[in-house]
């Protein structure tokens, strides 16, 4: 199942699909942890589904404050909705080929990825990034550096960013991502979004590990 398809059944409210056990891939079998200075990044587990969804909802919220309506940002249920979205995407198994990490600091969750097979009908790309928020207070600390690295590696990839998100996309430019001058209106965030890629030749930093030496 395609992650707009996770996202439209257990994102905005439909009832979440029975309980089943978690599912373990087989680029997730190995465990991922990382510690960078006061931060540390590990692959989230069912557990997380709660918290995962506070910094879900509150990244949202200082990230897109002026560009989304505050009735999207603030509606009622929006952080039970995020719940439902992230028990999926951690329990069950037809999400399992999703790489999904979280970044602490002091035990308590600051940031949140996920990325899974590439989904654009011309991707010749494997990996698409879907998810990576850090609260903004901890900007700047290395939470997103390890998150990314956490879910993607040095794999070739693409993801969908906010346009004009500034610092998003430079952040992303520096991980070696390109805008490849595909664009699309996001009608349920009312928000306009450039697609950008990374490419076998624009590898980031050699001090990343690969994906599939880590999970």
């Amino acid at each position: 199942m395609r992650h707009a398809e996770l996202d439209r059944d257990f994102g905005r409210g439909s009832a979440p699909a029975p309980a089943s056990r978690l599912a373990i891939s087989p680029r997730s079998a190995r465990s991922y942890h990382r510690h960078m200075g006061s931060i540390t990044v590990r692959q989230a587990c069912v557990k997380d589904a709660k918290a995962m969804a506070r910094v879900h909802v509150q990244s949202w919220q200082e990230t897109y404050r002026g560009l989304m309506a505050d009735e999207i940002l603030d509606r009622p249920g929006f952080v039970e909705r995020r719940e439902r979205f992230w028990a999926a995407a951690l329990g069950d198994e037809r999400y399992s080929a999703n790489r999904v990490a979280v970044a602490e600091r002091g035990g308590e969750p600051v940031g949140i990825a996920m990325a899974g097979p590439a989904e654009d009908p011309d991707a010749h790309w494997p990996v698409q990034l879907f998810v990576l928020y850090v609260l903004a207070a901890d900007h700047g600390r290395g939470a997103g550096h390890g998150l990314l690295a956490a879910v993607i590696g040095n794999d070739q990839a693409a993801l969908w960013v906010a346009d004009p998100n500034p610092r998003a996309q430079a952040f992303y430019r520096k991980h070696g991502f390109r805008p490849d001058g595909a664009r699309k209106h996001d009608r349920d965030r009312d928000l306009d979004e450039i697609r950008m890629v990374r490419h076998a030749a624009d590898p980031p930093s050699r001090t990343r590990a690969r994906i599939s030496n880590d999970w």
